[in-house]
């Protein structure tokens, strides 16, 4: 079920964060009983006892005994990951932070839009690269940071900068942050074990130990094909709506969504950063789109704009009744909510819906 307001949007987030927690176990062992059921079948394991219930038995014998360690490190490296996730963060992007000597614009319509909503400011940093682009990170009440880069305060106005911050505010307000931090320690983590099998492949496809070798590469080709895919739907476990969420929550802080459809219209194509792959969802935008867009972590910047001009503040309500989308957005009334739309008409569900 969707979230209709913003409260259920909230315990929508920590509900993915509590079954990320519980589903990244599931596929490690998952993962850990193919490979065994592949060494018990190729050979390298020794074949089952008689009554121990076949190759499958054994297997999860095999994994039950494999869990503790299999699960002792991801916990270890969770636990690494969520301590020190920012350090991570500013070492994988080059973001540092900023005073507010150095940055009062910035620092100012940041703090601004904090106290707005009785919120401790999140630490500012900024990346020094031309790229236009932000992001939201930290997993708790004063750890959160919003980092910008050096191109966006340059090529944005006071406007388009301070919605672009409430975007980003909004991330923090919703808990997307938390979500999408956990997602990528997650994905992370599984993407090691898949670069380990498939150095593993490389460097012991010439062994000749048991003829059944090249079946066992098989399925650790398999298992580690598999696990990739698996960890990039673990990153989009976050459902590219929040994007669509983010901006009505950017039009509802300033009250100006025409500052939030220039800003973006000003930005796409230009938010190239050097990242790894699973932080990128956490950016404000991705210029790339995967394969066909299957794999995109942000909806198309025009899908984004054409929202922002037909729901400028959430109102379904009243996008049902216009037939095209207008061409000057207009803010919501006072005390309206993006999350929060009033009853749509039948059949009609718009991005923040």
């Amino acid at each position: 079920m969707g979230a209709v307001g913003l409260q259920t949007y909230i315990w929508n987030n920590n509900l993915r964060s509590i079954l990320l927690l519980v589903a990244f176990p599931l596929l490690l062992l998952a993962m850990v009983f193919v490979l065994t059921l592949g060494m018990i079948w190729s050979g390298f394991l020794p074949p089952p006892a008689y009554g121990s219930g076949g190759s499958i038995g054994e297997a999860v014998g095999f994994m039950a005994a494999a869990a503790p360690l299999a699960l002792a490190v991801a916990g270890v490296w969770f636990l690494i990951a969520y301590f020190f996730n920012q350090t991570i963060v500013d070492l994988a992007t080059g973001a540092r932070v900023v005073e507010r000597s150095e940055e009062p614009e910035f620092y100012n319509l940041l703090e601004n839009l904090a106290i707005s909503r009785g919120m401790k400011t999140p630490t500012p940093r900024v990346i020094e690269t031309d790229a236009l682009n932000a992001f939201a990170s930290g997993l708790h009440e004063g750890r959160f940071s919003v980092t910008v880069t050096r191109g966006l305060l340059e090529g944005l106005d006071r406007d388009e900068l301070e919605a672009v911050l409430g975007h980003e505010m909004t991330h923090v307000i919703n808990r997307d942050v938390r979500t999408m931090i956990i997602a990528a320690i997650f994905a992370g983590i599984i993407t090691l074990l898949c670069q380990i099998l498939a150095r593993s492949i490389f460097f012991g496809r010439g062994s000749d130990r048991g003829r059944g070798a090249g079946l066992f590469w098989i399925v650790a080709i398999v298992t580690a094909a598999v696990g990739y895919v698996l960890a990039i739907v673990i990153r989009m476990a976050i459902s590219r709506r929040r994007e669509f969420v983010a901006d009505a929550g950017a039009v509802e802080l300033t009250k100006n969504p025409d500052a939030m459809i220039s800003a973006l219209t000003k930005v796409a194509g230009h938010t190239h950063l050097d990242a790894p792959q699973s932080m990128r969802a956490m950016f404000l935008e991705e210029d790339d789109d995967g394969i066909f867009g299957l794999f995109a972590t942000h909806p198309p910047v025009a899908k984004r704009i054409a929202a922002l001009q037909r729901y400028a503040g959430g109102r379904i309500a009243e996008a049902a009744e216009t037939a095209a989308p207008v061409t000057a957005p207009e803010a919501a009334p006072a005390g309206s909510s993006p999350a929060e739309p009033a009853a749509p008409d039948a059949g009609e569900h718009g991005p923040w819906g």
